[in-house]
């Protein structure tokens, strides 16, 4: 065998410790060391070579003296120790080569598995980084079957979680590749961050320490130089106490996910430290409160609900409208209220007294959601509207907010609008045809990704100024989003500054602002009264691909593929809070009408409640299938969540339940069957169609009060009514025929 051609290249030693040459090397490379025949060095050459020599001599002259006992004696002493299979015995983990690392591994898993169930999701954290630093440390020592053998091996515990990470990883192969991949390259140069409780923390040195040889030095070697491990301390009237965590039923969600993994992959909070007594204190303070409305205007509210009282008293033990209005703006004035200035609106009209008037009329009449009584969710009525013969074509839906209306945007670059009751869509412009139900807006060159409705109520007053959706807001692939008119049913103007596909977009609570998240990694803020964007909120490290509006009009929320939430002043244009822990691309958001909480969800199932305040995360619930969340929406009193998305269904969550358990609910069965209830704690619901690929990875969440299946139709847009009725939308796609 010929050795290394001259030159610098890679240079190993031929001792076992340092491990083999593997594939990827030329064809020059040494064998593997179990495969070496070292030739005997020159007689005079000192070390182990001169004492085997010594020995032998000794061996020979016992020999000739018939010294046959000290004879064999010896001979035994001087053989090298035997494995179980005969080679030579390995009496160190530094010696075993690429092996080393699947044997520290399968001892971390199993110590883990084996442990107390109020540490392990603490201990489960670490598999992920002992995984991704061990398989890169396999490639770069050139252990390159070892390294395909342990990546196939074990990375099935991480595709729920780490899917994209993992997806990076596979095609790692070679020392080169470390730094061609950007997902490789970023773990190897940070440290993994991990917060661990004293107790399994200590625990587990402990026990790595008394398995030295067994690959707890593996584990040490890499935590040292990969990790750095934050321990915290429990006492009993700690918030985060055993006695509470178990009193509250909490797992792996009892510690924020924003301070854990990789800086600038999995950053931590932009604006706090854990640990930090002052965080508190530096934290920006928000101001959630609601947005105060003109003295003018009410006034003209109050005049015409004692009008509408007059006309409709209350039922007995019914509270009046002018009641339910004064409840609803009687608030003590706090630093949580902004002012009228911080947010320029323009001057209230009729049509706006008349939605007030409607909006306290529905809010005394709705069906009332109250929290969790018993330990059972409320009960949720969905009407669910399905579209036939759409091929596919369908990317997006919007309901009106006088439940009247519903627009479709077409991968066909058209927008049509239907009538939900059927009656004809009249135009203010005198046509020659009949009207019909349904309309088509033609003037996007792309698809067209989103669709809005401008605010709108039912009508109190059919006689008085008319309170339906005027208009109608479209953003499309051809970079730009039209304006239409559902009066004379045109395109009023374009607006244009966006420089690649827009995604989402979203009205303000008033209706004046409307605000865009698109290709480019910017969203943007717009009104309708001018062409040009007013603000452009810049952070995002890839497509801004969900916006939102804080219903009193001074935040907005972006969600994008980078697996992050942004929240945003409105005016300022500077970012005041940085939700990360997901583990998919965030596809939906939505802030509660109370404006305390944020809802976001991703496309791997997953749906995590944010506490604005103290921008930590609330809690995670489980239940949707992988594909994507596409609609989130709060009932009224912001206690009830609803989703709905890829995998068919429309699911009911209690925000208010503390606990986030998860309940490993599966379904066993063929696609289109029901085979089993997906609800908790007494709700009542119906089951979810699946697979047994489906039912393996279903992991249900106690929150969630029940579930809505449909009949092969994913749901593109579910909403709850003002009335706390719940509206869903979606496309019949059934599968292809065999």
């Amino acid at each position: 065998m010929s050795g290394p051609p001259p030159g610098p290249g890679p240079v190993r030693s031929m001792s076992v410790g340092n491990g083999p040459p593997s594939a990827g090397l030329p064809p020059h490379a040494v064998m593997p060391p179990q495969q070496v025949n070292v030739p005997p060095p020159p007689s005079g050459q000192s070390g182990p070579q001169s004492q085997q020599n010594l020995n032998q001599i000794v061996l020979e002259y016992l020999s000739k003296k018939g010294y046959v006992r000290t004879e064999a004696m010896l001979r035994k002493e001087s053989e090298p120790p035997q494995g179980a299979n005969g080679g030579p015995l390995i009496s160190r983990d530094n010696d075993a080569g690429g092996a080393k690392y699947t044997k520290a591994f399968e001892l971390l898993r199993k110590y883990t598995d084996d442990n107390l169930e109020l540490y392990r999701p603490e201990l489960r954290k670490l598999l992920w980084p002992i995984f991704v630093y061990s398989f890169l440390d396999l490639v770069r020592d050139y252990y390159t079957k070892d390294a395909e053998n342990f990546f196939a091996s074990y990375k099935a515990l991480f595709d729920r979680e780490h899917e994209e990470d993992i997806k990076a990883l596979g095609v790692v192969r070679l020392p080169a590749h470390l730094q061609d991949s950007r997902i490789a390259k970023l773990y190897a140069e940070n440290k993994y961050r991990i917060t661990l409780t004293a107790m399994p923390f200590y625990n587990l040195i402990q026990f790595l320490e008394s398995k030295m040889f067994d690959g707890g030095q593996v584990i040490i070697d890499i935590t040292r130089e990969h990790m750095t491990i934050v321990t915290v301390e429990r006492t009993a009237s700690a918030e985060k106490s055993i006695a509470a965590i178990l009193a509250s039923g909490r797992g792996d969600d009892e510690l924020p996910a924003e301070d854990e993994g990789i800086p600038g992959h999995n950053p931590g909070h932009p604006l706090t430290q854990r640990h930090d007594p002052d965080a508190d204190a530096a934290r920006i303070r928000l101001q959630l409160g609601p947005y105060p409305q003109e003295s003018e205007l009410q006034d003209d509210v109050r005049a015409a609900l004692q009008d509408e009282d007059a006309r409709n008293p209350p039922r007995p033990g019914q509270n009046s409208l002018l009641d339910e209005f004064e409840q609803r703006i009687k608030r003590e004035p706090t630093d949580e209220a902004p002012s009228r200035d911080m947010v320029p609106l323009p001057p209230s009209l009729a049509r706006d007294v008349s939605m007030e008037v409607q909006k306290v009329i529905e809010h005394r009449d709705r069906y009332k959601i109250a929290g969790r009584t018993g330990g059972v969710g409320p009960a949720v009525t969905v009407s669910m509207y399905t579209f036939h013969n759409t091929f596919d074509s369908i990317n997006c839906i919007d309901f009106s907010g006088d439940n009247q209306l519903v627009a479709a945007g077409m991968a066909e670059s058209y927008i049509r609008v239907w009538s939900l009751d059927g009656q004809p869509l009249t135009s203010d412009i005198p046509e020659n045809a009949q009207p019909s139900s349904s309309r088509r807006l033609v003037g996007h060159s792309g698809p067209v990704y989103a669709v809005a409705f401008s605010p709108a109520t039912a009508n109190p007053d059919p006689s008085g100024p008319s309170t339906h959706s005027q208009f109608l807001l479209s953003a499309s692939a051809d970079k730009t989003v039209r304006l239409w008119s559902l009066d004379m049913w045109t395109c009023l103007v374009a607006y244009r500054g966006h420089d690649n596909p827009i995604w989402d977009l979203q009205w303000g609570p008033q209706g004046h602002y409307f605000l865009t998240g698109s290709n480019d990694r910017t969203a943007r803020l717009w009104s309708t009264d001018h062409i040009e964007p007013l603000r452009i909120y810049v952070g995002h490290d890839n497509d801004v691909d969900c916006v939102a509006f804080h219903p009193n009009n001074l935040y907005v929320f972006t969600g994008s593929c980078d697996r992050t939430v942004r929240m945003w002043h409105i005016s300022g244009g500077n970012c005041l809070r940085l939700f990360t822990g997901h583990t998919g691309n965030v596809t939906a958001i939505a802030c509660s009408p109370d404006g305390k909480t944020l809802a976001s969800a991703d496309d791997a199932g997953n749906i995590i409640l944010w506490t604005l305040d103290t921008g930590r995360r609330k809690k995670r619930m489980r239940g949707h299938g992988k594909g994507g969340i596409w609609s989130l929406s709060w009932s009224v009193e912001s206690t009830v969540l609803v989703s709905a998305g890829a995998d068919k269904t429309v699911r009911v969550w209690d925000a208010l339940q503390e606990t986030s358990e998860s309940i490993a609910k599966t379904t066993d069965g063929t696609a289109g069957k029901a085979d089993g209830a997906l609800t908790t704690k007494g709700a009542v619901g119906t089951s979810v169609p699946g697979g047994k690929k489906a039912a393996k990875e279903a992991g249900i969440s106690a929150d969630q009060i029940s579930a809505f299946p449909t009949k092969d139709s994913p749901v593109y847009k579910v909403m709850f009514t003002r009335m706390n009725l719940v509206v869903a939308g979606g496309a019949y796609l059934p599968p292809p025929k065999v």
